[in-house]
């Protein structure tokens, strides 16, 4: 798969502790609009999708996370590669924070099943919303985003 982009912060400690964490996301476009998930909490948008469970393949990943944030499901024989983008910065837990983000291009059924959230996701009001990436870009670049504005980890998701 090809490399989109690398965030390096270069702000950890060379030779200490590794964590890694793969993720996967659904790039998911229904009548010229992204299937993104919005925090009403916070008003920001991302890409359905989330951390790989061990031993559990990309497209596994793929369909679990996207129906568990969003409700919808993928077809599974329409998973494309897109790409990836590798971060690399100092962990909360471990001295470097590496996590590969890996985008698919996906189609999902008519029919949508309900949201699983865990307790962050809930609490943040995740929902599912169809926007522009045009609308997408602008919010997360504009608007407040109340206390998430001073967090590293997530500082680095929106540029993502």
């Amino acid at each position: 798969m090809r490399l989109l982009f690398e965030i390096d912060k270069k702000d950890y400690k060379e030779g200490g502790t590794i964590g890694v964490r793969p993720s996967v996301r659904g790039i998911l476009v229904k009548d010229g609009r992204l299937a993104m998930i919005h925090s009403r909490k916070y008003d920001y948008y991302k890409f359905p999708g989330g951390g790989a469970e061990p031993g559990e393949d990309h497209r596994d990943t793929l369909i679990r996370e996207v129906r568990e944030e969003s409700g919808l499901i993928v077809i599974p024989s329409s998973v494309r590669e897109y790409g990836f983008v590798h971060r690399m910065q100092k962990g909360m837990l471990e001295d470097i924070f590496i996590q590969e983000n890996y985008y698919y291009f996906c189609e999902a059924e008519d029919d949508a099943s309900t949201q699983k959230l865990d307790d962050y996701e809930a609490e943040e009001m995740f929902c599912l919303a169809y926007v522009s990436p045009e609308t997408a870009v602008q919010t997360n670049l504009t608007h407040s985003l109340g206390a998430k504005e001073t967090d590293p980890i997530f500082s680095e998701m929106i540029e993502r």
